[in-house]
C-alpha cells in the first residue's frame, strides 16, 4: 500500500472542515483536524504533518500566529485557506511563511492543484536538480520516489513505514551533507523530542535492514558517529554503521 500525505485541516467551521476532509481522503490523502491555534500547534509538534491546511480566522488566535511559530522550526508546507480576500491579508500570511494562500470559495480541483504544488515545493528545496526536475533521487541501486512515495532498491519495492520514509527522504534530499541527530528528529517528531536519539537509532536500524545488502556494511546511508547521519553520492565507498 502506497504511504499517504498527512494534511492537518486547522478549520473552526466544522462544514467546511468536513468538505475539505472527505475531499482530501478521496485524493489519497491522510487527514487530521483541529479547530483552534491551539489544537494546530499541538498537532502539528506531535504528527509532524506533511502539509497544514490552515484558516486564519480562529476562535483563540489569528493564524498568522501559528505560521509563525511553526517557521521558528520546520520549513513544513502551509496553504492558507480564508475568507479574508484583502491584498494586505495575503501579504501578511506570506511574509509570514505561507507557502499559498486560497480565497474561499475555491473549486476542489484548484485546492488539490495547490497542495500537489505546495508538497513538490517543499521536497525539492535545497535538493539536487535531478529531484527539482524529475521527483526521483537515484544512488546506487537506491532510487527515492518523491512524489509516489516510493523507494525501491535494484527495482524491487522497499516497504517503509512513513517515519522511516521521511528520515529516507530527508536524508536524500541533502545528499553526501550530514544532517544532526537534533535536525533530523526536529524535522520529523517536532522540536519537544529534540535529544531524545534513542526512537531515531530504531527507525534508522530498520531503515537498513530494509535497504541494505549488508547494513553491517552500508551502501547508502553512513553514521558520522555522536553527530548524524549521511546518504551518499553516487560513489561513495561503503561506510561504517552506527555503533
Amino acid at each position: 500500500m502506497p504511504l499517504k500525505d498527512k494534511v492537518l485541516i486547522v478549520e473552526d467551521d466544522t462544514g467546511i472542515c468536513n468538505v475539505l476532509t472527505a475531499v482530501l481522503s478521496t485524493s489519497g490523502y491522510e487527514t487530521i483536524t483541529a479547530a483552534t491555534a491551539r489544537e494546530a500547534d499541538t498537532l502539528i509538534r506531535s504528527h509532524c504533518p506533511d502539509l497544514v491546511l490552515l484558516d486564519l480566522g480562529l476562535p483563540d488566535r489569528d493564524g498568522l500566529e501559528v505560521i509563525r511559530a511553526v517557521r521558528g522550526w520546520s520549513g513544513m508546507p502551509i496553504v492558507v485557506v480564508s475568507a479574508r480576500s484583502q491584498e494586505a491579508d495575503k501579504v501578511a500570511a506570506l511574509d509570514a511563511g505561507a507557502d499559498d494562500y486560497i480565497v474561499k470559495p475555491f473549486g476542489a480541483e484548484e485546492l488539490l492543484a495547490r497542495i500537489r504544488t505546495a508538497l513538490r515545493h517543499a521536497r525539492s528545496a535545497g535538493a539536487s536538480s535531478d529531484i527539482a526536475r524529475t521527483g526521483m533521487l537515484r544512488v546506487g541501486g537506491l532510487a527515492i520516489d518523491y512524489d509516489r512515495r516510493q523507494v525501491t532498491v535494484d527495482g524491487a519495492p522497499v516497504h517503509l513505514t512513513p517515519n522511516e520514509f521521511k528520515i529516507l527522504a530527508l536524508l536524500g534530499r541533502n545528499t553526501g551533507r550530514v544532517l544532526t541527530y537534533d535536525a533530523i528528529i526536529r524535522e520529523l517528531w517536532g522540536p519537544g523530542t529534540q535529544g531524545d536519539n534513542q526512537i531515531l537509532r530504531v527507525n534508522m536500524a530498520n531503515i537498513r535492514r530494509k535497504i541494505e545488502q549488508n547494513p553491517a556494511e552500508p551502501r547508502y546511508v553512513f553514521t558520522e558517529a555522536g553527530v548524524g547521519y549521511r546518504m551518499a553520492e553516487e560513489k561513495e565507498q561503503p561506510g561504517t554503521p552506527e555503533p
